[in-house]
């Protein structure tokens, strides 16, 4: 059902807030993550299979634990963006955007008249007609969020016609595929990349625009917070897990003897 988008509201007020990807796709993972204290968290979707139904109730599990639901689609096409919002996603967030044409039709996508042009439907969203369907629409425009994320040179060439769309409310990097449009996939630490990651949240700040940053180590939050940045994704559930598990299983073996010791008789 539709909430107040508290992660907008921090966004707006200049506080800091900090997600995660979520790629496991259960609601229990959401559940983990909104209980560690993140303030939203983006079902993807775009690089993993969920299924409809499951989409539904990891974005249930958000809403019980007020969490903000984002949804990473596939594709900024407007029949994705529909099905993420009519499932009762507070915001989609929109891969490998590349132009002002792009983003205003990813608006139009995702909000209603006169805003966009986003197809009505009285389901869970709006309560199934329980309160009135154009309050609802009204509130929907409010509270629903638009993310495109700029991960290419392209992105970058022309991210001020993208800021200047009205209706865009947060910016999201995407450091990996960004580094590989300049020809040094994964490189994200290099200065080719973390110049151009700068030059894009320095104009986000420039517009009035708020930029989401996902630092890779805890060295590169320093110089993102002096830019302005104060939205972070810090990684996603799987790696974050993956390192936790390897972590505990090498503090156990480490404590095996170098020299196998026989006990006494």
């Amino acid at each position: 059902m539709l909430r107040q988008n508290e992660f907008k509201q921090k966004l707006k007020a200049g506080q800091p807030t900090f997600g995660l990807f979520c790629s496991v796709p259960h609601p229990l993972m959401v559940e983990l993550i909104a209980l560690a204290d993140y303030d939203f968290v983006i079902l993807d979707t775009e690089h993993v299979l969920v299924n409809p139904e499951t989409l539904e109730n990891m974005i249930r599990a958000a809403e019980a634990l007020s969490i903000t639901p984002l949804v990473r689609v596939g594709d900024g096409s407007k029949e994705t963006i529909l099905r993420a919002l009519d499932a009762g996603a507070l915001g989609v967030v929109v891969p490998h955007v590349e132009s002002g044409a792009q983003a205003e039709a990813i608006v139009r996508a995702a909000r209603y008249y006169p805003e966009g042009m986003r197809s009505l439907n009285g389901g869970r969203p709006g309560a199934f007609g329980k309160r009135s369907l154009v309050e609802y629409m009204k509130r929907a425009n409010e509270e629903i969020m638009v993310i495109p994320m700029i991960e290419s040179r392209a992105g970058l060439e022309h991210l001020d016609e993208i800021l200047a769309v009205p209706g865009i409310d947060l910016i999201l990097e995407g450091s990996a595929d960004l580094s590989q449009s300049f020809g040094i996939p994964w490189q994200t630490g290099s200065q080719t990349v973390q110049d151009a990651l700068a030059h894009l949240h320095a104009r986000c700040r420039a517009k009035g625009v708020p930029s989401c940053a996902i630092p890779r180590t805890s060295a590169e939050f320093a110089p993102l917070w002096q830019l302005g940045v104060r939205s972070f994704v810090l990684g996603d559930e799987r790696g974050i897990s993956f390192r936790a598990l390897n972590a505990h299983r090498t503090s156990y073996h480490q404590l095996i003897p170098t020299k196998e010791t026989v006990p006494d008789e």
